[in-house]
């Protein structure tokens, strides 16, 4: 393959509002060593793409980049020593070097997956991300039990959904919250046992009398600006928040955490160890296999529409799992 063919490509040429997201036609990248070049057919659109496009999150790209790290595609060709995938594979990434929406990209062999039968392209696009990050919160950094009530505060998003279907899975009792009578449905129907409106009034006294006045023993949040003071009140002793999601600071009084010995921890994608992420890998796989991990796709959008999706993420009334671009 020679490096002239063209393809079409988000681009960011400088930090900003969704506008700045400009369809542009740009050379096909080609894979180094141990990388997998990619046709891709969807590719998802999370939150945090929208603070690193907007300049606000702490990891700020070179410019001109192409945004997207959860792309499903078929492999085109791969660098050398790669063994993992091979020419025709259909995979799901969970980061890529190029950037994801596009027609091409190239992403770390280790970063690359086979995407299982039984998904199509839109769901393989609403694994990475989500269902990785959702792993990461409640297995390696709050180490959930079985037995434990876990809090999913903004449940009907990607990486709600994805944390309410492995909590369950896991023998947790799941409540998820959600913004709207749709959102709240789509909680139930993928896992959680409970579903409450965080828009109304009093909701969280509603939470801690179904855990009878005992708090809840996990809470995986993806909006800590607001919510992160009441998350500290509801938790039980020895209690845990795993922050996922945050577009701000907030006040808390840290008392709250010394009178139930409680902790506050980030989660990040980016830091998890190679091993850690195999392990997610393949505890996703055994998901898909026993039929409790079921991708959500949301509204779908076509490449050019990026800038639209990435308004629509962060100011539609409620999430309804997985906003996805296509190809």
């Amino acid at each position: 393959m020679s490096g002239s063919r063209m393809m079409r490509a988000i681009r960011v040429s400088e930090f900003g509002a969704p506008s700045v997201l400009k369809l542009s036609d740009v050379s096909v990248p080609q894979p180094g060593q141990r990388q997998v070049l990619i046709r891709v057919h969807a590719c998802g659109v999370n939150p945090v793409e929208t603070y690193i496009r907007a300049g606000t999150y702490a990891r700020k790209p070179a410019l001109p980049y192409t945004p997207g790290g959860d792309a499903a595609g078929v492999v085109e060709t791969v660098g050398e020593g790669v063994t993992a995938v091979k020419k025709g594979d259909r995979v799901f990434t969970t980061a890529t070097e190029s950037g994801g929406y596009a027609e091409y990209t190239v992403a770390p062999e280790d970063c690359v997956h086979k995407l299982p039968d039984a998904l199509d392209f839109a769901q393989g696009a609403a694994i990475g991300i989500p269902y990785f990050t959702a792993y990461r919160a409640l297995v390696h950094k709050t180490h959930s039990k079985a037995g434990e009530t876990v809090l999913i505060h903004g449940a009907s998003g990607g990486v709600g959904v994805a944390a309410c279907q492995l909590a369950r899975s896991m023998g947790l009792k799941v409540l998820g919250t959600a913004g709207t009578s749709d959102g709240m449905k789509l909680v139930l129907n993928n896992g959680a046992h409970l579903a409450f409106n965080h828009r109304e009034e009093g909701y969280t006294d509603k939470i801690m009398a179904a855990t009878e006045g005992k708090g809840v023993d996990v809470v995986v949040e993806m909006l800590a600006n607001v919510n992160l003071s009441k998350d500290l009140e509801m938790l039980a002793l020895g209690g845990r928040v795993a922050i996922v999601g945050s577009r701000g600071p907030v006040e808390i009084n840290p008392r709250d955490t010394m009178i139930k010995e409680s902790s506050v921890m980030g989660v990040a994608l980016f830091f998890a160890k190679p091993e850690e992420t195999k392990q997610c890998a393949a505890e996703l796989f055994k998901g898909v296999e026993a039929g409790w991990l079921r991708p959500v796709v949301g509204p779908k959008y076509p490449l050019e529409k990026a800038a639209q999706a990435h308004k629509d993420i962060i100011e539609s009334s409620g999430a309804s799992g997985k906003i996805v671009l296509t190809m």
